[in-house]
């Protein structure tokens, strides 16, 4: 009987990363997410499906290309869009509109376009693809106390794929961090424990009606898989993204603080990250919808809401 080969979807492989866990480390991005949330600095990861992504700043214009792009779409799913100044010759330049209601993700413009303004994203791996890439970035590891984080999306949304590599890369020695929701089954939490050193885990907002509201799915289940992450001896880096007019209050802030001193030593550091809107462009490469934007919150308000914590004994930075 033949073996199984399990093939993984990512859509980013980021080395010398320095946010992701302890020391340099490769992070492993994986598509697909049960979470909607507005403020995703990386929307391309939430569907588990290959995106058409568009960069405006790379499209040389259709009379550059003779309509490549266009011509090489069977569902007529490209028209003439807006058009944009070149900056050497300040010509102004046709480009391409994507009907997003019409493409079907074929990636046959995306072929055609040497440009790369259209490209899909989405990558396909087998295990030991992925696991030879990791491997790659070795030397990093070992001399800064790194390792490898899988993140998403959600990468317990492909839990056989991960859990596989994780057992790969544990196996070469090597540090490993799963970068969750929280928002899985429990059975595949536990699958992965054994091979997971450390937990990065996000947690949203301590009121489950305004988290399903904001973010499609409720917390009941992220709250539980995090106290039985502890209980069962895992280690957590808790992950709060700082969102104005979500969960910013005092009243969040201190509840959540309150629930993570009762996961007692479980939790190794509490990482306040401010809102920031360095990926609303990225909504732009996939959608015609306009990203959420806020004002990010200021370092006093920042420092403000740390201190609110670490009234509770908890060791807290802000990211």
């Amino acid at each position: 009987m033949e073996e199984k080969v399990l093939i993984g979807r990512l859509y980013d492989i980021q080395g010398f990363s320095v946010q992701d866990g302890p020391g340099i480390r490769t992070t492993a991005f994986l598509k697909g997410c049960p979470l909607r949330c507005p403020w995703c600095h990386s929307p391309e990861s939430q569907l588990f499906t290959k995106q058409l992504s568009w960069m405006s700043i790379r499209c040389l214009g259709v009379e550059a290309c003779k309509e490549r792009c266009i011509k090489a779409c069977d569902k007529n799913a490209l028209e003439y869009g807006t058009t944009r100044k070149d900056i050497q010759t300040e010509k102004e330049l046709q480009l391409v509109h994507v009907k997003r209601d019409i493409c079907d993700n074929c990636g046959k413009c995306a072929d055609a376009c040497y440009a790369e303004a259209l490209y899909l994203t989405g990558k396909d791996y087998t295990v030991d693809e992925l696991v030879q890439r990791l491997l790659k970035d070795r030397s990093f590891y070992e001399t800064s106390g790194g390792g490898v984080t899988i993140s998403g999306g959600e990468c317990l949304s492909q839990p056989e794929f991960t859990l596989e590599v994780l057992k790969r890369l544990k196996e070469e020695g090597i540090h490993t961090a799963v970068d969750t929701t929280g928002f899985a089954k429990w059975d595949t939490i536990e699958s992965v424990l054994p091979y997971t050193d450390l937990f990065l885990y996000d947690l949203k907002h301590m009121d489950s009606k305004k988290h399903r509201e904001t973010v499609g799915v409720p917390n009941e289940i992220i709250l539980s898989n995090a106290k039985r992450i502890a209980e069962a001896g895992g280690k957590l880096q808790i992950r709060i993204p700082v969102i104005p007019l979500f969960n910013d209050d005092e009243d969040n802030i201190r509840k959540t603080a309150e629930f993570c001193k009762e996961l007692g030593d479980a939790v190794t550091m509490i990482q306040l990250l401010p809102y920031h809107n360095l990926g609303t462009m990225k909504y732009l490469r996939i959608s015609d919808e306009p990203a959420m934007e806020a004002t990010p919150p200021s370092e006093e308000f920042m420092q403000k809401l740390k201190g609110i914590m670490e009234e509770y004994g908890l060791h807290v930075t802000i990211h």
